[in-house]
């Protein structure tokens, strides 16, 4: 009976054995050091000669930062919930296995010396004995050594919660940054001057996205020079406009049996949205029931429209660089509370917002995917 019991003791010892895993708080201290680094280039910004580059970039590091300091906060969460469950799990374990050696222990000589199987039985059980004793002390030290793992997450978690305070306040400030800078910005080249009441007028009498883009010439009371850029040469590897995934491909339906000729991607809210390529702004402002449209032209006969944000920067007829911003997604900037809930984790309910994204080639709407890599999680 000793010996059935000692075994099944080494068994449930061995079968409970774990590898370590990788060490979680690493996410969140290299978010925490990209949100410092973002704070830092906020107060450089200032003094910036383009201040306007300098607060997108800005607006663009705290978005990654702050997503990173999310997952990082939600993997030390996890990962401080599955310890506690573990070590509870192995306290009680090895409090039963402490117990059992104990009657083995004070059990009188006589009758341990009486083993069923005799001297041979009283030998292997003194053996199985032996080699517990180390494992015993093994797994009490892995516990003592995962409640060291878990204040050490704990202390994370505070201070991440004072980083992420000020990381959501900082990009806040940043953006209402940026918008001043871009109104008070005049040194962009102009390929024309935008007419109000020739825009008005095709914006009214367009029905369609397709007839708006043809009737794009007629926004100017003089003829918009050619554009002689050519950015063909990027084609299939220029990056996405704005941190998100796809939500919905070209030509996929949605829920209602819809489909469109463009990309719908999932944004968190008030997401930067950027060109991802130098190029003209042929159209600004609210468009039919696409809500606030951009419409730039990288090249001859070559359309990049953008919808669904919040706030649209520019103004027609600009020529813009690489990396500009053209407009803000939409949504209520998150509280602490809201963004370091974990709730919707896994779910994508942070990216809340969507912004359509249509590429138009003399005349025809084309697979963005041909233009843009879709292949990284923003």
């Amino acid at each position: 009976m000793i010996l059935r019991l000692l075994f099944c003791m080494a068994l449930v010892i061995g079968s409970t054995a774990q590898a370590q895993p990788e060490e979680p708080g690493a996410a969140a201290r290299a978010a925490l050091a990209q949100l410092q680094q973002a704070t830092e280039s906020l107060d450089a910004a200032d003094g910036a000669r383009d201040r306007v580059r300098a607060l997108t970039a800005t607006i663009q590091a705290f978005e990654s930062g702050l997503a990173a300091m999310r997952e990082g906060v939600r993997r030390a969460t996890s990962r401080e919930a599955q310890l506690t469950r573990h070590m509870q799990a192995r306290e009680a374990e090895i409090a039963g296995l402490v117990g059992a050696l104990l009657t083995v222990e004070t059990a009188p000589p006589p009758v341990m010396l009486l083993h069923p199987d005799g001297p041979v039985g009283s030998a292997r059980a003194a053996m199985i004995l032996g080699d517990l004793t180390p494992v015993l002390q093994a797994r009490a030290d892995g516990v003592r050594a995962d409640l060291t793992e878990i204040r050490t997450l704990r202390a994370l978690q505070e201070s991440s919660v004072a980083t992420l305070e000020q990381g959501l306040s900082d990009v806040q400030q940043a953006r209402a940054e940026l918008s001043m800078a871009i109104a008070n910005r005049t040194d962009l080249p102009r390929r024309f001057t935008e007419d109000p009441v020739r825009t008005a007028i095709l914006v009214s009498s367009s029905e369609s996205l397709a007839a708006f883009a043809d009737g794009l010439s007629e926004m100017s009371d003089t003829p918009i020079p050619p554009d002689d850029s050519d950015v063909s040469d990027l084609k299939g590897r220029i990056d996405l406009p704005v941190q998100g995934v796809v939500l919905r491909r070209a030509g996929e339906a949605d829920a209602a049996g819809i489909a469109r000729e463009g990309l719908i991607l999932a944004t968190r809210p008030r997401a930067i949205v950027t060109t991802p390529v130098a190029a003209t702004i042929r159209y600004r402002g609210p468009l039919l029931d696409l809500g606030n449209v951009v419409i730039l032209e990288p090249q001859a006969d070559t359309l990049f429209v953008l919808s669904g944000m919040g706030e649209v920067f520019g103004e027609a007829g600009q020529v813009i660089p690489a990396g500009t911003a053209v407009g803000l997604m939409g949504g209520e900037a998150p509280e602490i509370g809201a963004f370091l809930s974990l709730s919707g984790d896994g779910t994508g309910t942070d990216r809340s917002e969507t912004l359509y994204m249509e590429v138009r080639e003399s005349g025809r709407p084309v697979d963005p995917e041909t233009w843009f890599r879709t292949d990284k999680d923003g």
